[in-house]
């Protein structure tokens, strides 16, 4: 057997260069190269790997968990078909992993995570940073990782590099397993060297199939839907990863049933599509809302029922509804008590849709979608055109950089009130058009997410709508932006604090306590002036571009000159807090203290208990 004699961390940065997927016959390199920080525990490894592989490109970035969000967005914009390797040291800069790879796992995407650890070689232990148990020589802070990722290995020996990859590959690269994989890569370990078999460095291709339904199941499916009056099609993340959309837009124009759209679901079908209603759940249309109150058939196509989705398991209250789940993942397919068809989308729906013969739905039904698509084209038009004042609303912000990008353009957002109001109003027009985190919901991962998705894609704009809540957690990769000559445009709604919590805390009686950003007021509490803080001298000191706009006229002027250039802007625009776009024919269950001294809160109480009657459990 041929051989070659390199370092663990030198094996590594070969053998991911040479990993390929092939899906529908077209192939490309899984990984675009490998995101890092360096510091002690893996500059002399990976480090050094990495300097003599410049193919393999490596991207410094200024914070861990930032780049884990980049790789997760540029995963998300390749339908998890491509992603990057993440480097960090040990100790802080590989728990500073944790939130990331946390999302990167609940929203299903491919991430590698390669954090430094501690000597394999217990000699010279406790080394800085580590972390030591009594009951065990065995552990580091990289066991964190476990419950979080999807596979998780330490490779102790250098030639554990040998079977760990495939498996690692294996679970990247798998539609119903992907999420974030770690391995874990002691200090010394990156460092020894090792005869590997020659065949570990040449050029493997990993080919995703597309997995088709059970045939006596697929029929009974078929069944359901012709004898259903009330159908609904909840389409999730699975519609657009599995490259579905133009089968789902012919399905729903054959049968007549109508589409509403999950936070990961949203462009599945263009916003204007004779049976697209929009959003479903908490952040949904009333439209969406009340056809699935009423639905006897929900067919879901790639979601996982999130509780945003179902409204806390109010959403359907047809006492006759039934479920059929197309969904690569077994253990999402069977939720809801539902028809488990577990395959890809795309061909499950190209069977379906000749299981299902001519059959059409009522004709009042199909009144019913084009009158909640009026009601609700006239329902944003209004908000987008409101005018408000002296301070503009959040949806006309939405309204004007909808309508000045263009049909490729990408939003990207993830945490607070504007994933809410984005999902309602953002009037999709590519499947791509929209990229939202909203599985985990993590602020800090707006500005990452867009380094993402422009690494992705860049020929798309941008568009990164943030709040200041998330900015003041997250918005050095800015300075990332600048290192690489990536474009991004920026806006950045300055609501003096936490808009969306605090709204929240009002409707439970907490009457936003703790949610402003206010100096402390005589008697202690935050309730004094807004603090001063300028954001766009913030942001220019970052080295991007920096403008503030007073207006809504002021900011569609500010968003055409950024489209002109060709470097990051940062608009900052403020915005009043207070005025909101409702919530439409939804509910959302977040328990309310039951006993309490003030009365707001009692209030909520008895509201909370009273909406709890609409929960249900699906046998």
């Amino acid at each position: 057997m041929a051989t070659k004699r390199l370092t663990m961390a030198q094996a590594l940065v070969v053998a991911l260069s040479r990993q390929y997927v092939r899906f529908d016959g077209e192939e490309a390199p899984f990984f675009a190269g490998c995101l890092g920080i360096f510091g002690h525990g893996n500059v002399a490894g990976m480090g050094q790997a990495l300097q003599q592989r410049p193919d393999f490109r490596y991207t410094l970035f200024r914070n861990e968990q930032a780049m884990v969000h980049t790789a997760a967005a540029f995963a998300k914009m390749h339908n998890r078909r491509r992603t990057y390797a993440c480097t960090t040291s040990i100790g802080p800069g590989a728990t500073n992993m944790l939130t990331a790879a946390a999302g990167a796992t609940i929203n299903r995407l491919p991430v590698l995570l390669l954090p430094g650890d501690i000597f394999a070689r217990r000699k010279v232990a406790p080394v800085l940073q580590q972390l030591e148990s009594t009951w065990s020589q065995d552990v580091s802070v990289n066991d964190c990782f476990k419950p979080i990722s999807r596979y998780w290995d330490r490779i102790n020996r250098p030639e554990q590099l040998i079977t760990a990859l495939p498996e690692a590959m294996r679970v990247l690269t798998s539609p119903s397993e992907t999420g974030a994989v770690t391995l874990a890569l002691p200090q010394d370990v990156q460092s020894d060297a090792y005869e590997f078999p020659v065949e570990l460095f040449e050029k493997r291709v990993w080919t995703i199939g597309r997995q088709r339904p059970d045939a006596q199941l697929l029929r009974q499916a078929a069944g359901w839907i012709r004898e259903s009056s009330a159908p609904l099609i909840v389409a999730g993340g699975g519609a657009i990863y599995s490259e579905a959309t133009a089968t789902l837009a012919a399905f729903a124009e054959q049968t007549g049933i109508a589409v509403c759209e999950t936070q990961a679901g949203k462009g599945a079908l263009r916003h204007d599509h004779a049976q697209c209603l929009g959003a479903m759940g908490v952040t949904g249309t009333p439209g969406a809302n009340r056809m699935a109150r009423d639905a006897d058939l929900v067919i879901g196509i790639g979601t996982r029922y999130s509780d945003f989705t179902t409204a806390s398991k109010t959403a359907f209250q047809n006492s006759a509804v039934r479920f059929i789940n197309i969904n690569v993942a077994e253990f999402d397919a069977a939720k809801h008590a539902g028809l488990a068809l577990v395959g890809d989308a795309k061909v499950t729906l190209d069977e379906l849709s000749e299981a299902v013969g001519d059959y059409r739905v009522p004709e009042d039904y199909a009144k019913r979608v084009v009158h909640f698509q009026d009601e609700w084209d006239a329902e944003v038009e209004r908000i987008y055109s409101l005018s408000h004042g002296p301070l503009p609303s959040q949806g006309e912000v939405i309204g004007v950089v909808n309508e000045l990008s263009a049909d490729k353009d990408v939003v990207v957002c993830a945490a607070g009130s504007l994933p809410g109001d984005l999902h309602k109003l953002w009037q999709c027009r590519d499947p791509k058009g929209y990229h939202l985190e909203y599985g985990y919901s993590c602020m800090g991962y707006e500005l990452a997410g867009g380094l993402g998705v422009k690494l992705a894609d860049p020929e798309r704009e941008v568009y990164v709508l943030v709040g200041d809540g998330s900015w003041l957690m997250m918005s050095q990769e800015l300075v990332t932006a600048v290192q690489e000559g990536i474009k991004l445009t920026v806006v950045l709604l300055d609501n003096h604090g936490f808009a969306s919590i605090g709204g929240l805390s009002k409707a439970v009686g907490c009457d936003g306590f703790g949610t402003k950003y206010r100096y402390r007021d005589d008697s202690g509490q935050l309730t004094g002036d807004h603090l001063p803080v300028d954001f766009v001298a913030n942001a220019a000191s970052l080295g991007v571009r920096a403008m503030g706009a007073s207006s809504i006229d002021e900011l569609r002027l500010a968003i055409a000159a950024a489209r002109d250039q060709d470097e990051t802007t940062v608009i900052v625009i403020e915005t009043d807090r207070s005025q909101r776009v409702g919530g439409y024919e939804s509910w959302w269950d977040v328990p309310v203290a039951e006993v309490s001294e003030r009365e707001d809160v009692q209030r909520a109480r008895a509201e909370y208990e009273d909406a709890l009657a609409d929960e249900r459990y699906f046998f």
